[in-house]
């Protein structure tokens, strides 16, 4: 029986300071196959808390709040907020976790922020999922995520919150009331009058918009550098990741395998059994 989850925190440097990163750790703490899990722009680590409660027998599973989110703390400066800087925090909790090779599963954002990893020289990334993001973004989509990043209503209590989060992720496809408690649960913070407000720094919702393209954004020069074994899951009605990209990146670069996930836009959750098979039997692929 594999222990329950734990909450730690790994210090980071950026070029305005220090700042925390907050990760939940799931799995037998010597175990030295680890398997990272990063959420999506506006998620966090507890996204993960199905797909790890299924492979904790198997990995040391680390689910990372990304700087800004979550329990991680706000940076000084929000220009900071950029892939690069995400990625070298990356790096120091790789550090921290005292590794040479890993899993990785990303979650649109964390898989922008696994597909840099990647495709560096020696990375230690074994094998990669990209859940629903490729080297190609479109600009209706981005254009679509920063219509309500940052742009929460007032949530006077945890209903509000959920149908706010039902909303503006109706994208993810069909879940049950529970599921849709659960993914809202994580996602608010108390403030002290007793109303909830979302998660992360408002800071990053004007960076975001500040660096969204007029049109498609292409990175497939870095994905073209990936070696490692990579899964690509793609919601079959996802506007970020587009049918024709995610089979393009089945015949260049680390030749992806590809799954779709029907009645899915962007992004699969990864709750449902089927999408956990998924990558479960791609991870696990000849062991």
């Amino acid at each position: 029986m594999s222990e329950p989850a734990r909450s730690r925190k790994v210090q980071c440097a950026s070029a305005s300071g220090l700042h925390r990163m907050a990760y939940v750790e799931w799995g037998e703490r010597d175990n030295p196959d680890v398997l990272v899990c990063v959420h999506g722009l506006t998620r966090c680590a507890r996204d993960f808390d199905f797909l790890a409660a299924a492979l904790a027998s198997r990995y040391r599973v680390v689910c990372p709040d990304v700087a800004g989110r979550g329990d991680s703390d706000w940076l000084r400066d929000p220009r900071e907020y950029e892939i690069p800087n995400y990625a070298a925090d990356m790096v120091t909790l790789i550090a921290r976790l005292d590794v040479d090779s890993l899993h990785w599963v990303g979650t649109s954002l964390g898989g922008l922020i696994g597909m840099a990893i990647a495709s560096l020289p020696e990375s230690p990334i074994a094998r990669l999922v990209l859940n629903d993001v490729g080297p190609v973004l479109t600009a209706v989509a981005l254009e679509r995520i920063g219509s309500y990043v940052g742009n929460w209503p007032p949530l006077p209590d945890i209903e509000a919150a959920q149908q706010f989060v039902r909303s503006t992720s109706a994208t993810f496809g069909p879940h049950s009331d529970a599921e849709w408690r659960f993914l809202t649960e994580h996602v608010v913070r108390r403030n002290p009058d007793g109303s909830l407000r979302m998660h992360y720094d408002p800071a990053l919702a004007a960076r975001y918009k500040a660096e969204i393209p007029k049109k498609d954004m292409e990175l497939w020069n870095v994905y073209d550098s990936i070696r490692c074994p990579t899964l690509v899951l793609r919601g079959e009605q996802s506007d970020l990741l587009t049918r024709d990209t995610a089979k393009k990146m089945t015949e260049r670069g680390p030749r992806a395998k590809l799954a779709e996930i029907p009645g899915v836009g962007h992004a699969p959750t990864l709750i449902h059994a089927d999408q956990i098979a998924i990558v479960r039997d791609f991870l696990l692929e000849g062991r």
